[in-house]
């Protein structure tokens, strides 16, 4: 896992350049703390920060393939961040067509397998990655992602190039981009919206799951290379079970490689226990054992409140997953006061480089990872299941399958979590917020492939699969991708190998629920590798802080915000929402919700002043 970024101007000498590329390239140190590089011709610049995984010693980046004479250029150069899983096979095939390794990484497997391949090459690969690849004969640049969208990939387009980076603030080290937001902006910021190729910042862009980008003298290029696809699913239950579970068996070890300690994390749900004890029987076969980690609070098992979202707690579950496994287990136990420091708050903006949250979820993951970190370099996650497998509550709830609109968004409103409420109407009018929903929503709808004679509540249910997977999963990937690299931690998540989620995508719901539980088919494949209870146990969210104490700390932010006349949210926020959120709390904690709608509003106040970010065409701006 690494971070990577880069220049291309077709009327500029680059070489001439390195303050300018070097300031983009130390952006992501986090990224990568153990390495950086930087590679400069006439018209292009690529960066790296380098987070070494595999073959420690070799593997640096930009990686270049071997000049052909004195003089002249290499032919490939790349600047690659992510994990090839089958590089294995990859590299005997390209030394069967007669290549030579001089690495045992798989940054030379991707880069001699574009040069055999050329762009199809990335069809072959099975990975989350970003790749930049220079090709010094055709003078063009490459930007691939991978098919999920695991690794982020952002881009500025220029008049004479492009600008590139693993995360915003790499693009905007350089002097051409410029921190912008207009009233689509603020859209996407206030709906928590994840547009494939949206980004909040005017101007810039983000190379969408399963695309590749080609930057030429001619511009830039857009090509679609992975897309889910409707099939008829002709398998009988039992070899459908089966068949996950072999996906299964193959993608774990497979995401297990590395050359640096690897862990797992461990909730005590149904998803990342699975992930645990099939990652456990892969190290007991070579006689070791995996380290696994879970977050929890002070006296929050103790003091545990069910809600709908959360009806247990994951302490006691997650110690039963780790005793039957047999892992050795760490939990990370946090308070209040870690949760509202200012430092690991700040921190947590700067990771996200762009305006979204979700409340103390961040804040808390951001410390179990820079915890989890002190042990190990890599950690394996069962983020993507709900999202694969249906088991989110807009599967199966009626009110959210009747909805207009993207089912998350219809189930927060309903419990106080409208993005419209904190704003005075003239601000949220202006902006036409209501439509934009709308048109995101038609376009979302547009891009569902549809089977030929499936029935309405099939159809249905494909539509809601589909919007999970390309709206809703982007962004649980991009805050685990945040909050690790952060703290330099390589998070991998194998519910979003793409064989799987092709296979599971086209299973009918009926079969994916078949014994009336969430998630039936996922439980059936691991019926023999968990206890009981946690098979059994009903899904519950990640663990969110149940402090009335956190709440009053938190408020403190959104009514310094609505009455600092300085504060760039200052003129839109309503007083008296602010003023009846304010009273709450003072008698009582807020709604899960009701939390995020206030850290939301906060953390995009704080956007807008640390990136200085200049509000045009947006009434009530100067």
């Amino acid at each position: 896992m690494c971070g990577i970024t880069g220049w291309v101007d077709y009327t500029r000498d680059l070489t001439t350049e390195s303050p300018v590329v070097d300031a983009m390239t130390d952006t992501l140190a986090a990224r990568g703390p153990d390495a950086r590089g930087t590679w400069l011709d006439t018209h292009v610049a690529l960066g790296h920060r380098r987070l070494a995984v595999i073959d420690l010693e070799h593997g640096t980046q930009p990686m270049r393939t071997p000049e052909r004479g004195p003089g002249e250029l290499p032919r490939a150069v790349i600047s690659y961040g992510g994990e090839i899983y089958n590089f294995p096979e990859l590299r005997s095939e390209l030394v069967l067509r007669g290549h030579r390794f001089t690495t045992r990484s798989d940054t030379e497997v991707a880069l001699r397998a574009y040069l055999e391949w050329g762009e199809d090459f990335v069809l072959r690969l099975n990975g989350m990655y970003s790749i930049a690849l220079w090709d010094t004969a055709r003078d063009e640049l490459l930007l691939v992602r991978d098919r999920l969208g695991v690794k982020p990939l952002f881009y500025y387009p220029t008049p004479d190039g492009v600008l590139f980076g693993s995360e915003p603030k790499a693009i905007l080290a350089n002097p051409l981009a410029r921190a912008e937001a207009g009233p689509e902006e603020l859209c996407d910021a206030l709906l928590f919206l994840r547009t494939p190729g949206r980004v909040p910042f005017r101007g810039m862009r983000e190379v969408k799951p399963g695309h590749l980008l080609r930057v030429g003298r001619g511009g830039i290029t857009e090509e679609r290379y992975w897309a889910l696809e409707a099939r008829p699913h002709t398998d009988d239950l039992p070899t459908t079970v089966a068949t996950v579970r072999e996906l299964l068996d193959d993608i774990v070890p497979r995401q297990m490689v590395a050359d640096v300690p690897l862990v797992s994390l461990l909730s005590g749900g149904l998803d990342s226990s699975t992930i645990t004890a099939l990652a456990a029987r892969a190290r007991a076969a070579t006689g070791d054992t995996i380290s696994t980690f879970s977050v929890d609070f002070t006296g929050h098992t103790e003091n545990f409140q069910a809600d709908a979202i959360r009806p247990t707690p994951d302490g006691p579950y997650a110690r039963a997953v780790a005793e039957h496994v047999g892992s050795d287990h760490h939990a990370v136990v946090l308070d209040r006061a870690r949760l509202l420091d200012p430092a690991v708050r700040t921190s947590v903006l700067g990771a996200w480089d762009l305006p979204f949250n979700f409340a103390d979820l961040d804040v808390s993951l951001y410390l179990l990872f820079a915890a989890v970190r002190e042990h190990a370099t890599v950690a394996l996650s069962g983020e993507g299941a709900d999202e694969v497998f249906g088991g989110y509550l807009w599967f199966s709830d009626p009110v959210a399958r009747r909805a207009e609109t993207f089912p998350w968004l219809k189930l927060g409103a309903h419990r106080g979590l409208d993005p419209r409420s904190l704003f005075h109407p003239w601000f949220v009018d202006g902006l036409d917020l209501a439509e934009y929903e709308a048109d995101l929503y038609r376009t979302a709808l547009a891009e569902v492939p549809r089977l030929e004679g499936e029935n309405a509540e099939d159809r249905r249910t494909r539509e809601l699969s589909h919007l999970t997977l390309t709206r809703w999963l982007p962004i649980l990937l991009d805050k685990k991708d945040r909050m690790g690299m952060a703290v330099g931690l390589e998070g991998r998540v194998p519910f979003c190998d793409h064989r799987l989620v092709e296979y599971v995508f086209n299973i009918p719901w009926a079969m994916k629920t078949f014994s009336g539980e969430e998630k039936s088919l996922l439980r059936a494949a691991a019926a023999d590798l968990l206890p009981e209870p946690v098979l059994r146990r009903k899904k519950a969210a990640y663990p969110s802080i149940q402090d009335p104490a956190y709440d009053r700390a938190l408020i403190t932010g959104l009514t310094a915000a609505a009455g600092d006349g300085s504060a760039p949210l200052s003129p839109f926020l309503a007083g008296e929402a602010v003023q009846r959120l304010t009273a709450k709390t003072s008698v009582g904690s807020l709604s899960e919700f009701e939390r995020i709608l206030v850290e939301s509003t906060v953390r995009l106040d704080d956007w807008l002043r640390t990136y200085q970010v200049e509000l045009t065409g947006v009434k009530g701006t100067n």
